[in-house]
């Protein structure tokens, strides 16, 4: 069995990475450090250093399933599927694979060997060398994560994938057989996307960054003076250095050109597009910063320390970037709210996780960041996903969001994203318990930890309902726990598909809130079943009809729905009626079904499933439609139709649930006035 690496080795591990911006996967607050499978789990003691060559990353034993607790299904076909980079085993529900397109040759590491000279130039260029004796496993996986694939944006039939290396921007005109438009080579990580008609937004967190894209990076960090080698040392300032939110035209989107580089203390690691309704001139962007806060020899006014030494700390607070559409080279921070402020004593840190399951977290520890903020204007509130904390905010005013709601959770480590269901009253947030670089699907993983966690939000408070996490168990080498997703379409339902790394895609039916349960799902087996590489998907989103998947390691994956017992073609086909012109997942658009008949045929189906009507009832209602359908909407059978719309709002005063209630309303709406 191999040794389990100290506490004091991970330690100055995380203090590398942290340093070096590689990513909040590994190191996600200062204070934290980063979890090789089971080391959070380990009650073993500390052992001694490992030497270089050991790996932090082979699989530990899974731990003992805490008391009242319960794993996941090793019954599932999705446990003990072969593995392979390209040709791991593949299963499926509900879910037909269509395509994997392979990241362009320019964002692959290209090399298994960490003696490769190219795994060398990559540590170089990312500033990790200087002496450090790095386990040669651990080499190979950060300089792997240097070329991650990591958030969609999509506009039009053109899709853009982040990675840490830039951007690949992909013809999805036709899903079946998308094609690369072209790469843009602009190292700086974690190169989340999103698009506003001929602006590209990239996030850039690690200290990498330049400000001219150089693929080059910096001089590796001298080595630290002897006995301070676990001390975290901040990189030396760089005056080319950029870390904050670059801006793209792309008018010309096979040749994309920044235009903008709005520098930020923290950096960005994600990014939210926000509109607002009363404003046609400017799109604003909340910047989430999760990393460290560089030195004021590099960017002026960036401060580290705690609200009690410094009032102005970067920490304990969000910042809102103004882009005027017309002149994006005038984009700058307008504020930078403090949302985790106690209302009555002024205290910055005004919240707290209140502690968790992960025993170096047990104590209360406040919260200093957003990982991810999803905004829903159309009803003028955000959810944000901070740390040790879901929110809830207003944003009535976007430049100066306010904090109206906060929930934290025992079972619940890191809150990385969130999800408002379509007509606002509930919302899913994930959980990214190990950071994203852990086996967090094990059979003895708790299926409460790193799970989503649905909440009812009426009149602006959050009520915990119930937790949904991917109920197949998953391999020792599979990095695995919830991730982003976005809502499918379908008319009548609350449906989410979500990604959840080397555990595949997972499709989850939320309507009640109460009862969330999974209706489709992909999976692969794992990268390498000797030691977790990271890999799996990172998003997984629905866009006009298809759901996309960004494959960390592998490349684009594109899949379609298929009809099962839980959802007809039917659902399938009226999802595939609603089409956006741009989708930013974080920029959450309210959806609109057309008054058509394929959605008339999606509430009469889910009707049938709820029995919310009898049988004679239902084949009348089928009837009735088809007969419009292959009459070419004659007069007389679109009157039909139409007689039957006051037995159906009579029928919705008297269901059983609220979900049939409307479901019996909306179809009563689209009879009065149907199309084809």
């Amino acid at each position: 069995m191999n040794r389990l690496p100290s506490l004091a080795f991970r330690a100055a591990v995380a203090a590398m990475l942290l340093c070096s911006g590689v990513s909040r996967m590994y190191a996600q607050a200062p204070a934290q450090t980063p979890a090789p499978p089971a080391a959070q789990d380990s009650a073993k003691p500390a052992a001694k250093a490992p030497e270089a060559d050991e790996n932090p990353f082979a699989p530990q034993p899974a731990p003992t399933l805490p008391p009242g607790m319960t794993g996941s299904d090793v019954n599932d076909p999705r446990f003990k599927l072969t593995p392979g980079l390209y040709d791991a085993g593949e299963t499926s529900l509900g879910i037909k694979h269509l395509l994997l397109l392979k990241k362009p040759d320019a964002f692959q590491l290209g090399s298994a060997d960490a003696d490769d000279p190219k795994v060398q130039k990559t540590l170089s260029q990312l500033g990790i060398g200087g002496g450090m004796k790095i386990p040669k496993p651990l080499q190979l996986v950060i300089a792997q994560l240097a070329f991650a694939n990591s958030d969609f944006a999509f506009q039009g039939n053109h899709l853009f994938q982040g990675n840490f290396y830039g951007v690949n921007i992909y013809d999805i005109s036709n899903p079946a057989s998308a094609t690369l438009l072209t790469s843009l080579v602009c190292p700086g990580g974690q190169g989340d996307v999103s698009v506003y008609k001929n602006l590209l937004f990239m996030s850039v967190e690690m200290p990498n960054g330049r400000i001219d894209c150089g693929a080059q990076g910096f001089p590796p960090e001298p080595p630290p003076a002897a006995g301070h080698e676990k001390e975290r040392r901040l990189p030396v300032a760089q005056k080319d250095r950029f870390r904050g939110v670059r801006i793209f035209d792309i008018s010309d989107i096979k040749n994309p050109k920044q235009v903008a580089a709005v520098q930020t203390c923290r950096g960005s690691h994600t990014h939210t597009l926000v509109q607002d309704p009363n404003d046609k001139d400017n799109v604003y962007i909340y910047v989430s910063g999760t990393s460290f806060v560089r030195q004021v020899e590099e960017l002026a006014g960036c401060s580290g320390e705690k609200p009690d030494k410094d009032p102005n700390t970067a920490l304990f607070r969000i910042d809102v970037i103004k882009v005027p559409v017309a002149a994006p080279q005038d984009a700058k921070i307008v504020s930078s709210p403090r949302v985790f402020i106690d209302p009555r004593t002024g205290a910055l840190n005004g919240l707290s996780n209140g502690g968790s399951h992960d025993k170096e977290e047990a104590k209360p520890a406040d919260t200093d960041q957003c990982h991810d903020i999803t905004v829903y204007s159309a009803i003028g509130l955000a959810a944000g996903a901070c740390s040790g904390n879901g929110i809830l905010l207003d944003i009535k005013d976007p430049v100066h969001p306010k904090r109206v709601d906060a929930v934290n959770d025992p079972n619940y480590s890191y809150w990385h994203s969130a999800s408002f269901s379509n007509d606002g009253s509930k919302v899913v947030f994930t959980d990214e318990w190990g950071g994203g670089l852990g086996a967090r699907c094990r059979p003895n993983d708790p299926n409460k930890w790193g799970a989503d966690a649905i909440f009812h939000l009426n009149d602006d408070k959050l009520t915990f309902a119930n937790y949904y996490k991917l109920p197949a168990a998953q391999g020792d080498t599979e990095n695995c726990v919830a991730h982003n997703g976005s809502l499918v379409p379908v008319p009548g339902r609350d449906i989410e598909v979500q990604a959840w790394y080397q555990g595949g895609v997972s499709v989850m039916d939320f309507t009640d809130a109460s009862k969330p349960f999974e209706i489709a799902y992909f999976d692969r087996g794992p990268i390498d079943p000797k030691m977790l590489v990271l890999g799996g998907e990172w998003s997984a989103y629905w866009y006009n009809g298809n759901i996309y998947g960004s494959e960390i390691a592998r490349g684009l994956d594109i899949f379609e729905l298929t009809p099962t017992k839980f959802l007809t073609q039917n659902e399938i086909d009226a999802a595939k009626a609603v089409r956006v012109e741009t989708l930013n997942v974080q920029n959450q658009q309210k959806i609109e079904w057309p008054a058509q008949l394929v959605v008339a045929k999606a509430y009469v189906d889910q009707l049938e499933r709820s029995q919310a009507l009898p049988a004679d009832r239902i084949a009348a209602l089928r009837g009735a439609i088809h007969g419009a359908e292959t009459s070419h909407m004659n007069k007389g059978k679109v009157a039909k139709l139409t007689a039957m719309a006051p037995s159906l709002e009579a029928s919705a005063s008297s269901a059983k649930t609220p979900a049939d209630a409307k479901r019996l309303q909306a179809l009563a709406d689209i009879l009065k006035h149907p199309s084809a």
